[in-house]
């Protein structure tokens, strides 16, 4: 089992019980104590739990270890659902839990593991609970991803845009387009002009990232080719292809026809980075790399470069909207997008 396995097996125990005790977890996941210590230790750096002597607790039940359906006692309720809990969106939920408990707000969290029949389970259990508003990131297919319109309380849909916008949806999202923009830009203004794009096929945010880099060639003049696009399977995909495809990207830098990239996500830049280094192809000197989500990147070998998405303001932001929209049904609608930024390192100075 997966350490991100174990994390959702941990938070489910803790959706259905309240508290953990490590060592009972530990007999029935069939690993050691001191491996479920160190995946508590993992969600406390997060805040998706609370450690307490010989187990763990649900942030908001910290200083008892019982915990029923959501309290009803006064405070509003929202429900949380994300993709997962350990790349992107821990962030995003730490945003989320700061900005409800200056509010006075609990919030109940789930994780789809983008699992659509998953996601609608614990949609449906919150409401059963009582929840009084939803934040959720949908994981379907971009056209099947304005379902929660069908619930009974107010939504918020969290870095998701669904194609059927009829809905209304209101929404907190990165601004995925500029942060390829500003990439762009900043590898033009040192003077890179062959840019390419290395893109992760199964991104939700792909579409928005490459029409923000065509967007930012356009605007610098320069040549907008598919021959300077990558596209790349997941690691779990079809592994041939996408060793086809780092296989051309490597090349194409090796033999000049690439003198920078952005590279989504940075897990793959730091693939790209390594590949590079043993074909004897120096960064940033040959090619300039930038990497796109700001997770990792600052760690890698040679510092990377990166866009990093506003998470923890989205998350802040998507709580807001919500309270918003609770204490004044009647406010008109709104949609917001913020800006990512720009973190330059070593790999395109």
């Amino acid at each position: 089992m997966h350490a991100e396995e174990r994390h959702q097996e941990i938070l489910r125990r803790l959706r259905e019980r309240g508290s953990i005790r490590v060592a009972e977890v530990a007999a029935e996941l069939s690993v050691s104590p001191i491996t479920v210590r160190r995946d508590v230790e993992a969600l406390a750096e997060r805040g998706l739990v609370e450690r307490v002597h010989g187990g763990a607790v649900l942030p908001e039940a910290a200083g008892s270890e019982e915990r029923d359906a959501p309290s009803r006692s006064g405070g509003l309720v929202f429900g949380l659902i994300v993709p997962v809990a350990d790349y992107y969106y821990p962030e995003v939920i730490k945003g989320a839990r700061e900005a409800a408990a200056e509010r006075g707000i609990r919030l109940v969290l789930g994780i789809s593991q983008y699992n659509p029949d998953e996601e609608r389970a614990q949609a449906r259990q919150m409401l059963d609970d009582g929840i009084d508003g939803l934040l959720i990131t949908p994981c379907g297919p971009a056209r099947s991803r304005s379902w929660p319109a069908e619930l009974d309380v107010p939504y918020v849909l969290v870095e998701r845009r669904p194609e059927d916008d009829a809905t209304g949806a209101e929404r907190v999202v990165t601004d995925h387009v500029h942060g390829a923009r500003i990439a762009v830009r900043h590898l033009v203004d040192a003077d890179r002009e062959r840019i390419g794009l290395l893109l992760r096929e199964d991104s939700p945010h792909g579409a928005l990232v490459l029409e923000g880099y065509r967007g930012g060639l356009t605007a610098a003049d320069l040549p907008v080719s598919d021959k300077a696009l990558f596209r790349l399977p997941p690691p779990g995909g079809d592994a041939a292809e996408r060793e086809v495809v780092l296989a051309a990207f490597t090349d194409a830098a090796a033999e000049g026809r690439l003198d920078a990239a952005v590279v989504h996500n940075d897990h793959d830049a730091i693939v790209v980075l390594q590949r590079l280094r043993a074909r004897g192809v120096e960064v940033p000197d040959d090619i300039a790399i930038i990497a796109y989500d700001d997770e990792v990147a600052a760690i890698a070998d040679i510092p990377l470069t990166a866009i990093a998405p506003p998470k923890h303001a989205v998350g802040a932001a998507a709580v807001d909207l919500l309270a918003q929209r609770i204490a004044d049904p009647s406010r008109p609608r709104h949609r917001i997008a913020i800006l990512p930024e720009l973190h330059v390192r070593a790999s395109s100075a």
